[in-house]
């Protein structure tokens, strides 16, 4: 994918992760852009425009920045205001797949109205499929009983709690894809992968493989079934290479069941 992109926008493929600052999909044949909450659509939409047909942007709503740079989280009227936002800036007259992003303080809570405000844009065709993020197994029902769901983006990665997995394997049940992020940092988030003795199991499959950790930790999610995609970021073109990279890695079933056993009873 990196040297498609640098071929269409007539760039070094070494210069595809400075232009784009965005989270590339990791799965072969995929072309799928997650637009997050803190990239510029502008800038995205420069990069990218004219759009290929084969393209799928996802954006997030809910959060939001105020001219201060804080954090803030918008009621359902406003929603439509940062779908509109998000149109305007990207270019279209649609967005392809638009995630409700549910803060950390609303995971033991009702999204139903939130939710149902986006399903009202989707009816009004100005998005074409829906998504959550950050949802729990209840919520995630909650969103399906107002309006269809294609795509659920929770943290998930090595390490996983067994909730998360619980939901992993629900939305394969459920034909839903599962697009994790924090697939590379695992339970420690911002913070990066623990070091301690999951982080030698992993070293030592890397060794095996000659790739990297995050490559190990990328194919690992991406075995977890066929519905699993990943969104790691990164603004470092090396980096990119290395996790489309890792969409090809292979890991033998006692790999993926030595890496499996870690946090398994968390």
């Amino acid at each position: 994918m990196v040297a498609q992109l640098a071929d269409r926008w007539g760039v070094e493929p070494r210069t595809v992760g400075k232009t784009v600052f965005a989270e590339l999909t990791v799965r072969p044949g995929s072309t799928h852009i997650t637009r997050n909450s803190g990239l510029n659509p502008t800038r995205t939409a420069k990069a990218l425009a004219p759009y290929p047909e084969d393209l799928v942007i996802t954006t997030k709503v809910w959060p939001g920045r105020d001219p201060s740079g804080a954090w803030w989280w918008a009621e359902p009227a406003q929603l439509r205001a940062q779908v509109e936002e998000n149109l305007r800036q990207l270019g279209r007259d649609h967005l392809d797949v638009v995630n409700l992003r549910v803060p950390p303080s609303g995971r033991t809570g009702s999204i139903g109205e939130h939710f149902g405000a986006l399903a009202e844009l989707r009816e009004a065709g100005l998005i074409r499929h829906l998504g959550v993020s950050n949802v729990t197994s209840a919520q995630l029902a909650e969103a399906r009983d107002i309006a269809p769901v294609v795509c659920v983006q929770n943290p998930y990665g090595i390490g996983a709690p067994s909730e998360e997995r619980a939901l992993l394997r629900h939305c394969g049940e459920l034909g839903i894809a599962f697009v994790p992020f924090f697939a590379i940092a695992g339970p420690g988030r911002e913070a990066g992968p623990a070091v301690g003795d999951n982080e030698a199991e992993v070293c030592a499959v890397a060794r095996a493989h000659g790739v990297s950790i995050p490559q190990v930790r990328l194919a690992w999610t991406l075995q977890q079934g066929r519905h699993v995609l990943a969104i790691p970021g990164t603004s470092d073109p090396d980096h990119l290479a290395q996790n489309v990279a890792a969409g090809a890695l292979r890991l033998s079933e006692e790999e993926m069941a030595r890496l499996t056993s870690l946090g398994a009873h968390t």
